[in-house]
């Protein structure tokens, strides 16, 4: 009975289950995450329409920038073309000049022409740069950037006054006609025998030797042109493109470059062998006059390519002959161009990219950009540098970061960080352990391949000529023991590599220093300044006597300057020199400059041997294989150019 009574099932509710509080919450949140689901949705359809737009736009800056370069390639051509024409109508006119001279004159009609006074005999034909001059190379000064419709419209308006000029001139000739008109009238009343024809033969022949006179001067390239090829004053300045620092104060339109340099105060005459910054044992060699002109030198003296020229100095026996092998285009200025080890490649540096070419061929074999630096503005590679087994080449930027990429995986395999300026400058070790950069920020740095760490060598001079001691250049010794760093203040610093002492100062330019080359022997160092010269620094007492050296400078002595003399002064450029550079024998120095020019110097006597013009820009940086007689040349034209040279 009781088994029945408490052995019952529970009864459960059999109606509807009541809505507490938790159900309401789950619904709820049922619906936030749908809410975001379709948010996420919209977002990731928003995103992909985004992304298309993106790759949609890159595609058309990237076809435009290609039709750019076609425009630009087509703009040289055709102005290549009307400098040619032109070049054919000056000979002709004065072909036919000269056949009615003669026949004014009752000679026979094959007499010789006159000599072509004008656009020259020397030089390729190309675009034409206002005043008549050699076609194919503008005159040393004034635009050069042929792309640019900012300095074409400099050049039509250098067309109008070149036409205003003529009108002047024909008008001037008509006077001068007309008054001689009416004196052979008068003559003729007098002395009636006289034939008519003879009067006029007479003024023909007057008026075709003043249109001879009143021509141009002929164009001295880089050796002084004639003041009517002189731009206006508060003209537009030549575009120089990015490479080498200015003051802080500098605020160029243009990323600031050694063609751009500081405005570091008004330059001084470049000195000279009797300068007393040199000891008397000093020489200064053989230079070309200011007055030279290049149409006047004996075929031997001269040598001419398509578009570019050698002249050869007459005061030396010529002994070097120059020929243009490539010329590379690039897509912005080329700030830097540096060789391989074995000199089978060539590596060049412009705006976020370093290109790799074949030397033989000219190919361009590897281009590398870091995908993951930022893309706002200007990214130039201002240094680049092969380590010595060809494997790895170094870039340094204006990021101030240091990239060292794997050439075959076209991979970056280190990232040195540590400068706080932009880097200029890079120089391997020969064994390739090393490589030293300098940079704005007063510090040159040696850094371990492989460990990854870093040597500062700093720059804080108590008696320094200007505050603004930032390094432009770095180069090692051949038995890596010694760096030298050029710098804004017009020094030149040796380090000894092991302990970072500084060991010597070498004073003597008169402007910032902008490239440093040390001799194959290591026993000298070649230094490029903006005051226009070269000098050469006899350092072999640092390969001997450098201990005694390292303690003078520990203990704080001043004497670091006596130890190095200046022996040889180069004298030739007539506008900064931007970049130097020995040559493998270390039988020549060649120098880049921003007179557009680049001069093979003979190294034991500072005589110039050549003087080299093709490019259409400064010259900013320059190279010489250590392989084999090859030269390349970097220029704010936006080309690179690979020449061969071989002693006669």
């Amino acid at each position: 009975m009781s088994s029945t009574i408490y052995n019952h099932r529970s009864l459960q509710p059999t109606g509807p289950p009541t809505q507490g509080p938790g159900q309401h919450s789950h619904v709820r949140l049922n619906e936030s995450f749908d809410n975001i689901r379709q948010e996420f949705e919209a977002v990731t359809s928003d995103m992909g329409l985004l992304r298309n737009q993106r790759d949609e736009y890159e595609s058309k800056v990237t076809s435009q920038i290609n039709e750019l370069n076609i425009i630009r390639q087509s703009l040289y051509e055709l102005e290549s073309q009307h400098g040619k024409i032109r070049q054919q109508y000056e000979e002709e006119l004065s072909r036919l000049r000269a056949e009615l001279h003669a026949a004014r004159q009752g000679l026979p009609g094959g007499a010789p022409p006159h000599p072509t006074v004008g656009p020259g005999t020397i030089g390729p034909s190309g675009p034409p740069a206002g005043l008549p001059t050699v076609p194919g190379v503008p005159p040393a000064t004034g635009p050069a950037s042929y792309s640019d419709p900012y300095y074409a419209r400099e050049r039509d308006r250098d067309r109008d006054r070149d036409r205003e000029r003529d009108k002047e001139r024909e008008r001037l000739e008509r006077d001068r006609e007309r008054e001689l008109r009416d004196r052979e009238r008068d003559q003729r009343d007098r002395e009636r025998e006289r034939p008519p024809v003879e009067s006029s033969r007479d003024s023909k022949r007057i008026k075709t030797e003043r249109m001879k006179s009143d021509r141009p001067d002929h164009y001295s390239p880089s050796l002084g042109a004639g003041p009517t090829k002189l731009p206006a004053p508060g003209g537009p300045p030549t575009y120089q493109g990015p490479g080498l620092p200015p003051p802080p104060s500098a605020h160029p339109p243009y990323a600031p470059g050694p063609g751009n340099p500081p405005p570091g105060g008004p330059i001084e005459p470049a000195p000279s062998a009797s300068s007393a910054l040199a000891p008397p044992s000093s020489a200064s060699g053989s230079q070309f006059p200011d007055d030279l002109d290049p149409h006047n030198i004996p075929p031997e003296f001269k040598k001419e390519g398509a578009d570019w020229f050698a002249v050869f100095n007459r005061k030396v026996k010529r002994v070097l002959d120059v020929s243009l092998v490539h010329t590379l285009m690039h897509e912005s200025v080329v700030c830097c161009v540096r060789f391989s080890a074995d000199g089978k490649y060539l590596a060049t540096g412009c705006n976020r990219t370093a290109q790799i070419y074949d030397t033989k061929t000219g190919q361009k074999t590897c281009v590398l950009v870091d995908e993951s630096a930022g893309k706002a503005g200007d990214l130039y590679i201002r240094s680049v540098c092969f380590s010595p087994d060809g494997k790895y080449l170094a870039t340094g930027a204006e990021d101030k970061q240091i990239r060292i990429w794997d050439i075959a995986k076209k991979r970056i395999r280190n990232v040195f960080d540590g400068h706080q300026q932009e880097i200029y400058s890079l120089d391997f070790s020969l064994d390739g352990r090393l490589i030293v950069s300098g940079s704005g920020d007063k510090t040159a740095r040696i850094w371990d391949m492989v460990e990854g760490s870093s040597k500062v060598l700093t720059i804080n001079d108590p008696d320094s000529l200007n505050n603004d001691a930032g390094v432009t250049s770095v180069a090692i010794s051949p038995n890596g023991q010694l760096v030298a760093a050029g710098s804004l203040d017009t020094v030149v610093r040796i380090w000894d590599v092991a302990t970072g002492v500084l060991v010597e100062r070498l004073r003597g330019h008169r402007d910032s220093v902008y490239s440093v080359a040390f001799t194959p022997d290591g026993k000298g160092l070649v230094s490029g300044s903006l005051d226009k010269t070269l000098k050469y620094w006899d350092v072999s007492g640092l390969l001997t006597g450098g201990g005694k050296r390292k303690d003078g400078a520990a203990n704080g002595k001043k004497d670091l300057e006596k130890s190095s003399q200046c022996t040889m002064n180069f004298v030739g450029h007539t506008d900064y020199v931007l970049s130097v550079a020995v040559s493998h024998d270390g039988q020549w120095v060649v120098s880049g400059s921003k007179d557009r020019g680049v001069q093979f110097w003979e190294a034991h006597s500072a005589n110039v041997q050549c003087m080299l013009q093709g490019h259409k820009n400064s010259v900013i940086s320059i190279d010489l294989s250590p392989a084999g007689n090859v030269l390349a040349t970097g220029s704010g034209d936006w080309q690179a150019r690979i020449w061969s040279y071989q002693t006669m």
